[in-house]
């Protein structure tokens, strides 16, 4: 069978699959096992079955990787199974490595909610999400804790601004926050389309926000077709009481001057991000969009991604 990345061998007879659909074959599972699992091994991330599930690219019931995973055609010869996990061979490695870095997330959790919820309750933050490793336990202990934060329309720039006072009054504690992914609530629809975003989209925490984080997965949609099993977030802390400070602080923060400031803070920070940006395509500085990735680590993660799998079919 041929695809983009090489011709995959038959890897598993029909009848070994007793509740397989119809319109995904044996071999298309097999296949999106095997990159479910190269893609988590370019973050030193071996996945367990359910997670296998989360992240197929393609929809299939969850005993159908059971038995795929069980029946002798993937494991031990295509990929390692330790201890409960699913790595590329060779990479066992990672499985002590995930673990030491879950030990880790489980310290920084209750500082990312309690700060994730500060934030979630400034003048007009509408939704608050944890993204990044922490989000899937994968953190070291110099990791900073990232954050997407949906703003109420034409105010997106005043509400960074009082997420910049917290994540300085945050360092001076020794926690390093980085709230580098600012959406208006009219701009929910994502402009770039890549199995990296897709996972972020997936893997995201939301803490506040319910209604808004519905809408930015029903937008999105496109991010379902290539993760079709991880529909909804794996994990939500949701926290959606009603703030003093945003009751007290979002009139005032209406009217005329608040507005000369917004528009100001724009203009400010568009012109130095831009110039810092060059020609990056992830990130994105205007009205409704604050998205400070300047390092292309999606490209590199895709990149990466990539070389597996062509190491895959050598």
């Amino acid at each position: 069978m041929t695809s983009p990345h090489g011709t995959i061998a038959r890897c598993a007879p029909e009848e070994a699959l007793l509740d397989a659909p119809a319109r995904v074959s044996p071999e298309r599972v097999c296949r999106a096992i095997r990159e479910a699992v190269a893609y988590a091994d370019v973050f030193d991330y071996p996945l367990t079955v359910a997670e296998v599930h989360r992240y197929l690219g393609v929809s299939t019931p969850v005993g159908d990787i059971n038995a795929i995973l069980g029946n002798g055609y993937l494991v031990p010869l295509r990929l390692s199974r330790q201890d409960g996990y699913f790595t590329l061979p060779g990479r066992e490695q990672t499985i002590e490595t995930r673990r030491r870095r879950a030990a880790v997330a489980e310290r920084v959790w209750p500082t990312a909610v309690r700060y994730g919820r500060a934030l979630s309750a400034l003048p007009f933050a509408r939704m608050v999400a944890v993204t990044g490793a922490l989000a899937i336990d994968n953190v070291d202990e110099t990791a900073d804790i990232d954050y997407l934060v949906v703003t109420e329309t034409g105010r997106l720039w005043t509400c960074r601004a009082l997420a910049i006072a917290l994540v300085r009054w945050a360092r001076t504690r020794g926690v390093e926050l980085c709230p580098n992914y600012f959406l208006s609530d009219r701009a929910l629809l994502l402009g770039e389309r890549s199995l990296f975003i897709a996972h972020e989209i997936a893997q995201m925490v939301p803490l506040s926000g319910r209604r808004v984080y519905e809408q930015l997965r029903w937008l999105n949609g496109w991010a379902d077709e290539l993760l079709p099993n991880a529909s909804g977030p794996a994990r939500a802390l949701w926290h959606d009481r009603p703030s003093r400070l945003a009751r007290v602080g979002e009139p005032v923060l209406r009217g005329r001057l608040a507005s000369s400031f917004e528009r100001w803070e724009m203009r400010r920070k568009v012109r130095k991000f831009a110039a810092r940006a060059g020609a990056s395509a992830e990130t994105a500085f205007s009205a409704d969009r604050c998205k400070g990735h300047f390092a292309a680590h999606g490209r590199r993660i895709l990149d990466a991604y990539l070389e597996r799998l062509r190491q895959l079919e050598e």
